[in-house]
């Protein structure tokens, strides 16, 4: 039933929902947004206005909605710990508390329009409520993973002038010892059941809390979030995303790839430091007024994720593909999933063989999604085409995607070239502004009208397209994005190490791993290898995010297979000995053809 609302933001991205039907014949699930691929692409539009806050145009249009009475009794979040634990909120209760928080934020920590936040929070409920507080204040949010190392921590801290940050007991200590040497840095929220000196007890603040709060008016192009992402060379540059960008951005995803309506429970795995947590866990579903379901695992467990999917009543179900992968390798003979609809993967290619693998153990396709932190969906598989199996699927209707060559021409239909956004002259409102302080990095990016997504990969001549690799050497491993120079300076520090270098290295699981060469400093030659290997390993652990730290490790007089693939050799003369190290151009990279991406 249609929904009329007062608020024209909101009209824009309210949809007629219709009954949910799912086919089970092959790869031909019924949308319930839109009739047809093509007709999603000709009929798309979003009118940008002047001004935009989600808080205020989306989620509070939608808590008028439940007030009277137009909607399902879905609530808005879902939260379980797996052991008892649960929160249930509507969209009038998370109003309520995210607009305490957003008091606390600008009178206790006396923050103004703008001022930045960094929250590192694990999966639990203040994550959701700092997310819709900082929209509440125009504060602009930087989430980080629970997984940051006190280096880390440092120099996000310092490179983003942070001057309020959010965490917990397990951060709280690193952040203490960092926090001398970050000037803006002026209070700490933690969320803890015990006081902490020098820190603000975010559940005791909230008890007396007011919730009378008024929304800031802020403009559709303000920075509204910054992330923090791996590339190549040097650290993690910032990437700033407005109001629009992904408030309205990401209305393309729940709408369209995901599909959502109010009637859905969707629930996204993926970890609160990353960007698809504010794509499936935050704007996307409650875009569509749909329940977000959060489980708190602190690891991956399949059996924990089959019973989760069989108890509780989820229709759409996002992780990435290695959790596919871990998921498809136990059996699920046991479990029924009744409610589940609809299963999509991002963040990594996904292998045919694991979507097979599922689809025989569940009934469901999986349909793969294309993007970035930059971007929001760039190519998905949507309900009602015919997925091929390896392939990211066609262009989403927010942009105009082409394979490229090097001078910038549209490459035909099965030549393989980089991946390109038409970017001018008009600039998709679901891109991101720049990368911040980093103009060089900003300029890299671009290539005649087309912003370039740094992947390669070719279209084929039904507009379907195919992923072939990076076009740098990020490492994609079980979801996440490793920069070799962040590997490869932590191992500097370790006293053994006299040079190293990082590559990608296939693996059947995480899809991709991180690989290190080492040579070493003459007083460790005689030390022995294994023991030194883990050695290496936990050092890296400990001076980045643990998820960063090499799995293989190869060290000259041991035996180490290395595949080279001809790009150039990086030689190390060390002592009297020379050491070949294939850096880049020796990487093991994963054969990605059209069945193996």
């Amino acid at each position: 039933m249609a929904m009329l609302l007062h608020a024209k933001c909101f009209q824009r991205l309210a949809i007629t929902g219709s009954v949910r039907v799912l086919y089970k014949e092959y790869r031909t699930a019924t949308p319930q947004n839109f009739s047809n691929y093509e007709s999603m692409k000709q009929d798309f539009k979003i009118e940008i206005p002047e001004y935009f806050n989600f808080a205020k145009d989306v989620l509070d249009q939608w808590s008028s909605v439940e007030k009277a009475g137009k909607r399902l009794s879905n609530p808005a979040f879902w939260w379980i710990d797996g052991n008892g634990g649960e929160v249930r909120w509507s969209f009038e209760e998370l109003g309520s508390l995210s607009r305490k928080l957003a008091n606390i934020l600008t009178e206790a920590c006396s923050l103004q329009r703008g001022d930045r936040v960094m929250v590192l929070l694990p999966k639990i409920p203040e994550w959701w409520l700092a997310n819709v507080a900082c929209l509440r204040t125009g504060t602009v949010l930087i989430p980080g993973t629970t997984q940051l190392t006190q280096k880390d921590i440092l120099y996000r801290l310092q490179s983003s002038k942070a001057k309020c940050i959010i965490t917990d007991d397990a951060l709280a200590p690193a952040v203490d010892t960092v926090a001398a040497k970050c000037e803006n840095l002026s209070s700490k929220l933690i969320v803890s059941q015990h006081s902490r000196e020098g820190w603000g007890n975010l559940k005791e603040m909230m008890k007396y809390a007011s919730d009378n709060h008024t929304c800031v008016n802020t403009k559709h192009n303000e920075m509204m979030s910054i992330y923090f992402t791996s590339g190549t060379t040097g650290p993690p540059k910032m990437i700033g995303h407005t109001h629009s960008s992904f408030g309205l951005g990401l209305s393309v995803n729940g709408r369209f790839w995901l599909d959502l309506t109010d009637s859905d429970v969707m629930w996204n795995t993926s970890d609160t430091g990353w960007a698809k947590s504010a794509w499936s866990s935050v704007f996307s579903p409650w875009n569509q007024g749909a329940c977000v379901f959060v489980h708190y695992l602190p690891r991956f467990e399949s059996a924990s994720i089959f019973q989760t999917l069989s108890e509780f009543p989820i229709t759409v179900f996002c992780s990435a593909p290695t959790a596919y992968r871990m998921l498809v390798q136990n059996g699920t003979t046991s479990y029924k999933f009744k409610s589940l609809k609809h299963c999509v993967s991002a963040g990594e290619p996904i292998n045919p063989e694991v979507m097979e693998q599922w689809r025989r153990k569940t009934g469901l396709d999986i349909y793969e999604g294309y993007g970035q932190t930059e971007t929001v969906l760039i190519c998905g598989n949507f309900k009602g085409m015919k997925i091929k199996p390896g392939s990211m699927g066609k262009p989403s209707p927010a942009f105009d995607v082409k394979i490229l060559d090097e001078n910038g021409t549209i490459l035909p239909p099965g030549q393989e070239g980089d991946i390109g956004i038409q970017v001018l002259p008009d600039r998709p409102f679901g891109l991101f502004t720049h990368y911040i302080d980093n103009p060089s990095k900003t300029a890299s990016t671009l290539r005649g009208n087309f912003y370039l997504t740094g992947d390669r990969g070719y279209v084929d001549k039904d507009g379907y397209f195919w992923f072939v690799a990076r076009s740098d050497d990020v490492i994609l491993s079980s979801g996440y994005r490793i920069g070799p120079f962040e590997v490869e300076s932590a191992l500097q520090e370790h006293p053994s190490i006299a040079e190293s270098a990082v590559v990608s290295s296939p693996d059947p699981i995480r899809g991709e791993v991180v690989k290190a060469f080492i040579v070493l400093n003459p007083d460790y030659k005689s030390h022995d290898r294994e023991q030194l290997k883990k050695e290496i390993q936990e050092h890296v652990k400990k001076t980045t995010a643990p998820y960063k730290y090499p799995r293989k490790v190869g060290i000259p007089g041991t035996t180490v297979s290395v595949q080279c693939f001809g790009k150039f050799f990086s030689c190390l003369f060390f002592s009297f000995q020379m050491t070949f190290l294939l850096k880049y151009a020796t990487q093991e990279v994963p054969n990605r053809t059209n069945d193996n991406r």
